[in-house]
């Protein structure tokens, strides 16, 4: 794209985006996380196509212009990390919902695939979950208590290694995607085996109602950060196959920001599910209702948050911008 084009395009965001930064009372901050995702973009674009022009460092000060007004003392960090969670984040993720779609779409296509081969194979979750794992849970059905893996550790060491282990998964699952998407498909195609597998071992001992009301305790919230963290490994990875108008490497920089970013937000849920799996998945003695609270709580918020919540933000930011 010519210099004229691209100024001639994006002057009146740039001027909006001024108008914004001189009136710090009257922020809007829908309508400026907005922007700010946008002017990144046209920053990296200048920076590959016009790197000595007066465009270019006109963008660099805008920018740092944003950035002393959300660093500009401690106050204003506090509230540049509320306003990462209530703004920034679903602002960003609603341009990785495609990514999203396809890493969900993956994922069950796993799941399935993980119970149609153990219900040909008898010995597919002994492949996939371990003989070690397999003999515990039947030595567990007999003595009257198939959840009793989850009451084998204290509490609070539990939720430890828990956490930490789910963590090191989502980032595993969002480094590989550095290996063209590939590496994150893969994760998640385990991942989904994994599951599809346990699961159906639980319906071929009669237990997979028992077993889904106890395990989605925790499951819904770890499962979905999964997933979303495959989001985020597929936005870095498509960035390298598809660069677009950026040059391979300042894509791959904007992707693995972007990326980086959602698996940040992705902490809290972990912390959550750890803390379910290790105080509250154990209790097996409570009710199906109590259990399908926090189970469908749980749904409940992933779908508000990482979904509906920067839908609705993204047209509150373009009606804003259009008045």
């Amino acid at each position: 794209m010519r210099e004229a084009v691209f100024i001639k395009k994006n002057t009146p965001r740039w001027r909006q985006f001024e108008e914004l930064l001189a009136s710090p009372n009257q922020h809007n901050p829908d309508l400026l996380a907005g922007l700010f995702v946008q002017l990144t973009d046209d920053l990296s674009y200048a920076r590959t196509h016009y790197p000595d022009s007066q465009t270019t460092s006109y963008l660099n000060l805008l920018a740092a212009k944003v950035h002393q007004s959300i660093y500009r003392n401690r106050k204003e960090d506090r509230g540049r990390f509320v306003h990462f969670w209530r703004y920034e984040l679903p602002m960003l993720f609603h341009s990785a919902h495609r990514q999203l779609l396809y890493s969900a779409i993956l994922f069950g296509l796993a799941v399935l695939i993980g119970a149609v081969s153990t219900a040909h194979d008898e010995r597919f979750p002994r492949l996939i979950l371990g003989d070690g794992y397999v003999n515990m849970t039947l030595e567990n059905i007999r003595n009257g208590d198939p959840m009793g893996v989850y009451k084998s550790e204290g509490q609070f060491d539990m939720f430890g290694a828990i956490t930490f282990n789910n963590v090191m998964v989502a980032l595993r699952t969002f480094a590989f995607g550095i290996l063209f998407s590939f590496g994150t498909g893969a994760m998640l195609v385990y991942n989904g085996i994994m599951l599809g597998a346990f699961q159906y071992f639980f319906h071929t001992q009669g237990l997979l109602v028992t077993s889904a009301l106890s395990i989605w305790i925790h499951g819904t919230l770890e499962i979905s950060a999964i997933i979303i963290a495959g989001c985020a490994g597929l936005v870095m990875g498509n960035s390298l196959l598809f660069p677009g108008t950026f040059s391979r490497v300042e894509s791959f920089k904007h992707g693995a920001i972007k990326g980086l970013k959602i698996v940040i937000g992705l902490v809290p849920v972990f912390i959550v599910a750890g803390f379910l799996e290790s105080y509250v998945t154990r209790l097996t003695g409570w009710p199906a209702w109590a259990k399908l609270l926090i189970i469908g709580a749980s749904a409940a918020f992933i779908v508000w948050y990482f979904i509906i919540y920067p839908i609705l933000l993204n047209r509150h930011a373009d009606r804003s911008g259009q008045n």
